[in-house]
């Protein structure tokens, strides 16, 4: 299938109308970062995340009031896939000291339920688990089993016949799920996931995250210098940081702006930037070598006529390619779920600003070196 067969546009006479809009495009996402910042997901700012499933569909409004004073300082509540799903991240990555006491009481309240007046002893606590001996396997055994099925991560200390210690984990998780049970007694739920990343992890990852792009970028310009001339991977790389730039300036614009959209930055988000930077020097590549081709043949043939030629004949593939793409990617988006999302948006704007680039950006700082500079580009 082709399109575009006989197409003879003036891409390069409509490079200042390109730079107007990706200048336009970068100073709204420079404007946002300075006024509103990222927002960062748990991965890198470090926190806890919790996902709870419930049987029916909550009132997120009513989720967001019950955990507000439970003692965890700032709690963020949001859908997460459906009417049924809740995302709850908080800053603290264990139980505050204040609260603590409470969840044991939780956990020795729920024991009395069970088995009244047993004979126990507490004879280990950390900041996330406390440990009780009992006299005998079978009580043991019961309780475990009665705290899990009460939604409390209770186990063994070890598989031996004749255990008699239990640990019981105190966590973000424990505490809110005490609270909303009470409050929410008529629509029980599940933990789907319970993610915690403590600061110091989350800003190596952060710099590792920054690293990764960065050197992606350098081995891409080092590869084109070789492949083609260094000109040719400069003006490839410099439209990968306009791709990433003004993709990233969206994340800053758009949060909390479109509803269901999760728009944290986090190790996922990172990952589709990587995917993003190698279909977007594909693009750009496909219309180098055929640049590159034209060079060899017509060598005596202007450099703004043979370029224009070279991005008509390439404008099918580009096209066709990038819109089997984003329709691949569009379904994701939709229909992805909520831990996909992000991922799908990163690469469904950024492979629309990313073919555009290839076609006004990369090109067109080619030509302009070569016009500034009066150099003879050839092969």
């Amino acid at each position: 299938m082709r399109i575009f067969e006989n197409l003879n546009f003036d891409f390069l006479g409509k490079r200042k109308f390109a730079y107007a809009i990706s200048g336009v495009l970068f100073m709204i996402g420079v404007i946002s970062v300075v006024t509103r910042g990222f927002h960062f997901g748990i991965d890198f700012k470090g926190g806890s995340e919790i996902v709870l499933q419930f049987e029916k569909p909550v009132e997120i409004s009513n989720v967001r009031s019950y955990v507000d004073n439970i003692g965890l300082g700032y709690v963020e509540v949001k859908t997460f896939g459906g009417e049924t799903g809740v995302m709850i991240r908080t800053d603290q990555q264990v139980i505050p000291t204040a609260v603590y006491p409470q969840v044991v009481d939780a956990i020795e309240r729920e024991i009395e339920n069970v088995m009244p007046g047993v004979p126990r002893q507490i004879i280990d606590s950390t900041a996330s688990s406390v440990t009780y001996a009992f006299q005998n396997p079978d009580t043991t055994n019961i309780l475990v089993d009665a705290l899990f099925s009460a939604g409390f991560q209770s186990g063994k200390i070890s598989e031996e016949p004749d255990n008699t210690q239990m640990i019981v984990s105190v966590g973000i998780s424990d505490w809110i799920k005490e609270n909303l049970r009470e409050k929410i007694s008529d629509n029980s739920f599940t933990v789907l996931k319970e993610d915690i990343v403590g600061p110091k992890i989350g800003d190596e990852l952060k710099q590792d995250a920054v690293l990764a792009i960065f050197f992606a970028l350098i081995a891409i310009l080092i590869y084109l210098g070789f492949r083609f001339k260094f000109i040719f991977a400069f003006g490839a790389v410099a439209a990968l940081f306009h791709d990433v730039l003004i993709t990233l300036g969206l994340f800053s614009v758009l949060y909390g702006l479109i509803p269901g959209l999760n728009l944290d930055i986090d190790i996922t988000i990172v990952a589709a930037f990587l995917t993003l930077i190698g279909y977007s020097i594909n693009d750009t590549v496909i219309v180098f070598d055929r640049i590159r081709e034209n060079l060899k043949i017509h060598k005596t043939r202007p450099l703004f006529d043979l370029m224009n030629t070279s991005i008509s004949q390439t404008m099918s593939r580009t096209v066709l390619t990038g819109g089997t793409t984003l329709i691949t990617v569009l379904v994701l988006l939709i229909f992805g779920g909520e831990v996909l999302r992000g991922f799908a948006f990163t690469l469904f704007f950024g492979i629309i600003i990313g073919t555009y680039s290839s076609i006004f950006a990369a090109s067109t700082l080619v030509y302009e070196y070569a016009t500034k500079y009066k150099k003879k580009v050839e092969f």
